[in-house]
């Protein structure tokens, strides 16, 4: 049997406990997508050619850039601004691409794998 004052309680603060499991379980679903969306974030890479004058040099190389600069003009932008300061011109963006596409060019870029 109940006392008065388990009943009191119950009467109290019994509908907070209600309103807190309603507002507590939206709450985790948000902030579990907001984990899942932040790890799903896409990693993009670039392959691109670019040029040093005098003597001429080419320069095959690829790039990580933040997602923010993940098209071709972006990606065209961000790597201009980066190899630049070492007086590479960029020629050209080839390709826009995962972390599953670094394998296969990390031989042919060499030196210039992932160093800007």
């Amino acid at each position: 049997m109940r006392s008065k004052s388990d009943i009191e309680y119950q009467a109290r603060f019994g509908h907070c406990r209600h309103m807190m499991k309603k507002l507590i379980l939206p709450l985790l679903v948000v902030v579990a997508g907001a984990v899942a969306a932040s790890s799903a974030t896409a990693e993009c890479y670039a392959d691109f050619k670019a040029k040093r004058d005098n003597p001429l040099r080419l320069q095959y190389g690829v790039i990580e850039l933040p997602d923010s600069a993940c098209s071709k003009d972006a990606a065209a932008q961000q790597i201009a601004s980066r190899i630049g300061a070492d007086g590479w011109q960029l020629l050209t963006v080839l390709s826009l691409f995962g972390p599953e596409g670094l394998e296969q060019r990390k031989a042919q870029a060499g030196q210039f794998f992932l160093k800007y």
